[in-house]
């Protein structure tokens, strides 16, 4: 079943942030991931959306999407987005039944 990861990003350095974005999508696109949304300015309908940047990617199972995480070359990225943002990241599971 596909699960989701939702990213809220606030970045707070655009050079370093870069440095992530470098290598972000030949690591991820290994792994069979599908970015759905990189956006910036959310129309936010309720709530506080303080975050400069919200992501939503797919991947075809819960394994997948943490074999992408935890592997050796998504993590050597982490660090340039860790200086340069803060985050707050959820992997959910896809809703059983949802039609595709």
């Amino acid at each position: 079943m596909a699960v989701y990861i939702v990213a809220h990003i606030t970045i707070t350095d655009r050079e370093t942030y870069g440095k992530y974005e470098q290598g972000f999508m030949d690591v991820f696109n290994r792994y069979d991931g599908r970015l759905l949304s990189v956006d910036e300015n959310a129309h936010v309908l309720e709530g506080d959306w303080s975050c400069t940047r919200t992501v939503l990617a797919e991947f075809p199972s819960k394994d997948i999407a943490l074999e992408w995480y935890n592997c050796t070359e998504y993590q050597a990225l982490a660090p340039f987005r860790h200086q340069s943002s803060t985050s707050k990241i959820a992997l959910l599971e896809g809703f059983p039944g949802a039609p595709r």
